[in-house]
């Protein structure tokens, strides 16, 4: 303890919670997730029993919703938004779209465009 009364190795509430939430896991129990995955949930109703973020992943994901979108509205790391979603792609309450290059990266016409692009600017 220090002369304050507080711990001298006090524990940052903003770690502790995602490693709660996830059970200490870090990575997804199924799947595979990036930052612009989109999750959408197939369950009408929240199965019984689910933790409130995987609810709340639920209600978000009625629509459509980016990895990077939820961890934002849930304020927690995406690393642990991964993980729900991984609970919930287990039990079958989403599906995940992941997204599809529709542009070859090795055509030179591609980085023509961006350079032109950023000469724009």
């Amino acid at each position: 303890m220090t002369r304050s009364g507080t711990p001298e190795h006090e524990i940052d509430p903003s770690l502790l919670r995602p490693f709660v939430i996830t059970r200490g896991r870090t990575q997804p129990a199924r799947g595979a997730f990036d930052l612009i995955t989109q999750a959408i949930a197939v369950a009408e109703q929240p199965g019984l029993g689910l933790d409130p973020e995987h609810a709340a992943i639920l209600r978000l994901s009625r629509a459509p919703i980016a990895v990077a979108e939820l961890a934002s509205h849930l304020d927690l790391p995406p690393g642990a938004v991964c993980v729900l979603l991984g609970d919930l792609l287990e039990q079958d309450l989403i599906d995940v779209q992941h997204p599809q290059p529709d542009t070859d990266i090795h055509d030179p016409q591609v980085y023509k465009a961006v350079l032109d692009g950023l000469r724009s600017l």
